[in-house]
C-alpha cells in the first residue's frame, strides 16, 4: 500500500488494516473511489480482492459510480475485473447503462455498449436505456446497438 492510498483511506475514515471494509458512515471504499475517478485506488481494491458486488445506500454498484464520475479508466478496470455489467438496481431496475444514457454520459454509454451491455433491460417502470436517452448522441449510440 502506497502512502497516498493509506492517506486516502484515512482521509475518508476507512481502515488501513482492513481497507475493503465500509467506514462508520456505511460507505463502501470501492464505490467512493469510483465516484472520485480514482483508478489507482480502484486498482488497489481489485488487487486486494475487494468484492465487486458491494452496493451504495441506493442499491447501485461500483460500475454505476464509475459512470457517475465518467471515469473510463475505472469503468475499464471494473469490467476487466468481472463486475456484472448488467446489474439492475433492486429498487428501480436501472442498470449502469440506463443511468449513463439518462444522464447524458455519452463516453460511459459508448464504453458499456462496446463491452456488451444489454440494451434490452428495462427499469421496473418499463423504460430501457434507449427510452431514457437524454442526448441525441446517446440516442444514436443506443439505436446503433439495438
Amino acid at each position: 500500500m502506497t502512502p497516498e492510498i493509506a492517506g486516502w483511506l484515512q482521509n475518508h475514515s476507512f481502515s488501513v488494516s482492513d481497507p475493503v471494509k465500509t467506514n462508520h458512515a456505511g460507505i463502501e471504499p470501492l464505490i467512493l473511489a469510483c465516484q472520485q475517478a480514482r483508478r489507482d485506488i480502484v486498482d488497489f481494491f481489485i488487487d486486494q480482492n475487494a468484492s465487486l458486488d458491494v452496493l451504495d445506500a441506493y442499491g447501485n454498484n461500483a460500475l454505476w459510480a464509475a459512470c457517475y464520475s465518467e471515469s473510463g479508466e475505472c469503468i475499464a478496470a471494473l469490467l476487466k475485473a468481472g463486475i456484472d455489467i448488467n446489474y439492475q438496481n433492486p429498487a428501480s431496475g436501472a442498470t449502469a447503462l440506463v443511468f449513463a444514457a439518462s444522464s447524458g454520459r455519452e463516453q460511459a454509454v459508448r464504453q458499456l455498449l462496446d463491452a456488451g451491455a444489454d440494451t434490452r433491460l428495462k427499469t421496473h417502470d418499463d423504460f430501457s436505456a434507449l427510452d431514457l436517452a437524454s442526448t441525441r448522441n446517446t440516442l444514436n449510440l443506443l439505436k446503433s446497438k439495438s
